[in-house]
């Protein structure tokens, strides 16, 4: 089976922001959490604007913030 990439990372950023509102986390509270001073990263990575998308570091930062197992933002 092949995955077109560009599906592939917006279901990511779909996946993401679902988990996110499901713990009651806004975009600002996630990224000031993972360290970031704005919401552009998160934001732009959970719609895939101009292609941008979360790389594994981030996952693996989201995952643990969200106690949500990396492989359900992947599915």
């Amino acid at each position: 089976m092949f995955i077109i990439m560009d599906d592939f990372y917006r279901r990511i950023g779909k996946n993401v922001a679902l988990a996110r509102k499901m713990n009651g986390l806004s975009q600002l509270e996630l990224s000031l959490k993972m360290g970031y001073k704005s919401v552009s990263v998160i934001s732009s990575s959970e719609i895939y604007y101009k292609k941008k998308h979360f790389n594994l570091e981030q996952l693996k930062k989201i995952s643990e913030i969200l106690n949500v197992d990396l492989c359900d933002l992947l599915k």
